[in-house]
C-alpha cells in the first residue's frame, strides 16, 4: 500500500492511499479519515460510495463529514467509483459508463469483466486491506453512498447479508433497470439478459426477499434526475409491500449535487452511529 498524502483533520488524520489490486488487476485509490479516537483503539468503519465521475477524494473534500466523524468516532473510507486507465476501448467515450462509473458489480461481459470487479473490490478486497493497515473493527462496519454510490450501498448490503450493520443512502439510483443509467451500464456490463439485472436491482432485490438494517434515504425534490433516472417511489413501494424498514426523507429546494449531501451528512453519520457504537 502506498501512501499518496496525510493531512491534519479535526484531531485525526484524513489520508488518500493506493494499492496495487489483486481483484482488479491494476492500482486502485481510496481515501481513510480516521479519526482522534482510533489513538486508543479501533474504531467502527463506513463506507462511502460516491456517484457518477467522482474520485476517492471527493466526498472527503466536499461533504464535511469528518468534523462529526471526530466527534462520534468513526472512520470514513471513501473507494474511487471505478479502475482507471484501463486501456479498454471505449471506457473514456461517456462519462456514465467506464471510467468513474463502474456501478459496484462485478462485470461479466468482455472486455469489461477483466478489470471492472468494484463488487468484489469493495466488499473483499479493499475491507481486508483496510482492517489490516488501519485500526478498525472489522465487526461493526456501515456502508453508504450517492447516486450511483447509493445504489451500491443498498445492493452490496442486500447481496451480501450481515456484513454490513448500517446503511443509508442520498438520491440512490433505486430502480437501476427502469431508467438509462442502470439500462446503459447492466447491458455493457452484465448482458442483455433483464433477468441479469435483478441480482442487482436494490427494489427487485427488497421484493425478492432481501432484507436490510432499518434504511435512512434522502432525496432532494430539486434533483434534475429525481423523474428519469432515480425512482425512489418504486422502491418506497417496494419496502411498504415487504415490511422493510424505512425513512425516506424528500426536501423541497434540494438538487443532486454535494449541497444537499452536505446538509444532511451528520443526520447519516448519527443514523449509523446509532447502530455501530452501540
Amino acid at each position: 500500500m502506498q501512501t499518496l498524502s496525510e493531512h491534519g483533520c479535526f484531531g485525526g488524520t484524513q489520508g488518500f492511499y493506493k494499492h496495487d489490486s489483486a481483484v482488479i488487476g491494476a492500482p486502485m485509490k481510496f481515501g481513510v479519515y480516521v479519526p482522534p479516537q482510533a489513538k486508543n483503539g479501533p474504531v467502527p468503519v463506513l463506507y462511502y460510495l460516491a456517484g457518477l465521475t467522482c474520485t476517492e477524494e471527493t466526498f472527503a473534500i466536499k461533504a464535511g463529514a469528518q468534523r462529526v466523524a471526530a466527534e462520534l468516532g468513526l472512520m470514513l473510507v471513501t473507494p474511487d467509483t471505478s479502475p482507471r486507465d484501463t486501456g479498454i476501448e471505449g471506457a473514456d467515450a461517456a462519462w456514465d459508463f467506464g471510467h468513474g462509473a463502474g456501478f459496484y458489480l462485478d462485470a461479466t461481459q468482455s472486455p469489461w469483466s477483466a478489470r471492472f470487479r468494484m463488487e468484489s473490490w469493495v466488499t473483499r478486497e479493499l475491507r481486508e486491506l483496510v482492517a489490516a493497515h488501519f485500526p478498525a473493527r472489522d465487526d461493526r462496519v456501515g456502508l453508504f453512498g450517492h447516486s450511483m454510490g447509493g445504489h451500491g450501498a443498498l445492493t452490496l448490503a442486500l447481496r451480501h447479508p450481515g456484513r454490513y450493520q448500517s446503511v443509508s443512502a442520498f438520491a440512490p439510483i433505486a430502480a437501476p433497470s427502469r431508467c438509462p443509467w442502470g439500462e446503459k451500464a447492466f447491458t455493457g456490463y452484465l448482458g442483455s439478459n433483464r433477468a441479469d439485472w435483478a441480482a442487482h436491482d436494490a427494489t427487485e432485490l427488497i421484493a425478492a426477499g432481501g432484507r436490510l438494517p432499518p434504511l435512512l434515504i434522502d432525496q432532494g425534490l430539486a434533483d434534475k434526475f429525481l423523474a428519469e433516472q432515480l425512482h425512489p417511489h418504486l422502491f418506497e413501494v417496494a419496502c411498504a409491500q415487504a415490511g422493510q424498514p424505512l425513512t425516506l426523507r424528500r426536501h423541497e429546494g434540494y438538487d443532486h449535487g454535494y449541497y444537499f449531501i452536505a446538509t444532511f451528512v451528520e443526520d447519516h453519520l448519527r443514523h449509523h452511529a446509532a447502530t455501530l457504537l452501540a
